[in-house]
């Protein structure tokens, strides 16, 4: 049944907060009202709906199937509503919002940084920041969960607006007690005949080192598929194999002398970052600010961040190639 009009903004809301908090009490002590008042609100809406919207479930509440599908649109209007709020806002001269972002796991290291330096240029800002992987990151952009994403290459999946910000140097790296780094000049071949320690399937550095030694022509002997940088980079540092990784995930390291470049040729190969967004959506003011202030000033900001260590990553001749 469709839902009758005396369904309200409130209602909606305090659907939303139930169905994403779980609770009932959690809600709201979110929305500052009483239990009861959420009670009467999400029985409200059910009549509107003239279907169940929430089962008991222990302590908390689950979605019916209704209830689910009404979430998706509630979540929708609620976020427009506010996104209106703030775009008035900013009609009125005063710039403000929440800027909706969310980057690749790779890009947590490089992307808070750049965050703050915008926050603190528009201190009414305020800053949501999701990370995950490239899958989940895509599905958050799919989904209009986020405005702008953060990633090596845009998703072919969907029709983005995508714009370059800054380079990436991606890089194979190893324990300096590692047998390679006595090597004079190790090669792809060697690589291949080592454990290799690698991101998951759905990441972009997995993505990144499947394509070179695709291109090389080389069997890929992966030794631990891992979900986290830091996993890797702890292994990677026992001595336990051949890592591939961002330079901006490891500066510490390699600073303290615990992860060490393979003195391969083209070692770090450089990608780059971009950000983008949904071609069919129109960003909100905030989000199009941040894409601008990235487009124009992130990769200046970057080098300031890695200061001296980026430049003691670099090769002595940038390139973007592929390692041979």
């Amino acid at each position: 049944m469709p839902l009758t009009k005396s369904a309200t903004f409130r209602q909606l809301a305090s659907f939303h907060a139930v169905a994403r908090l779980g609770s009932v009490s959690a809600a709201a002590e979110e929305l500052h009202l009483t239990q009861p008042a959420v009670s009467i609100q999400i029985a409200a809406l059910e009549e509107s709906a003239r279907t169940p919207l929430v089962q008991r479930n222990g302590r908390g509440v689950r979605l019916t199937e209704a209830g689910e599908l009404l979430d998706t649109y509630a979540r929708r209007i609620l976020e427009l509503w506010r996104e209106a709020g703030e775009e008035m806002a900013t009609l009125q001269g005063v710039f403000s919002g929440t800027l909706r972002v969310a980057a690749v796991t790779t890009a947590e290291y490089l992307l808070p940084p750049l965050l703050v330096t915008f926050a603190n240029e528009h201190p009414r800002v305020k800053v949501k920041l999701q990370v995950g992987n490239r899958d989940e990151i895509v599905r958050m952009l799919a989904g209009q969960e986020i405005d702008l994403a953060i990633m090596g290459r845009p998703p072919a999946e969907l029709k983005t607006e995508a714009k370059p910000f800054a380079r990436h140097p991606m890089a194979f790296l190893a324990s300096p007690s590692h047998p390679l780094m006595k090597v004079a000049r190790p090669t792809m071949a060697m690589i291949a005949e080592q454990t290799v320690l690698v991101r998951e399937r759905g990441s972009g550095t997995r993505a990144t080192i499947e394509r070179l030694f695709k291109d090389a022509r080389l069997p890929l002997r992966i030794g631990s598929e891992l979900s986290s940088n830091e996993a890797i980079k702890h292994m990677c540092a026992a001595g336990f194999g051949v890592a591939f990784l961002s330079l901006h995930t490891c500066v510490l390291e390699l600073a303290a002398g615990v992860l060490t470049l393979l003195p391969m040729a083209n070692n770090p190969i450089e990608r780059e970052w971009y950000v983008m967004n949904l071609a069919a959506r129109q960003l909100p003011q905030v989000a199009s600010a941040f894409k601008q202030f990235l487009v124009e000033r992130g990769q200046g900001e970057v080098d300031r961040q890695l200061g001296g260590d980026r430049r003691r990553a670099r090769p002595a001749s940038r390139r973007r190639a592929a390692v041979p």
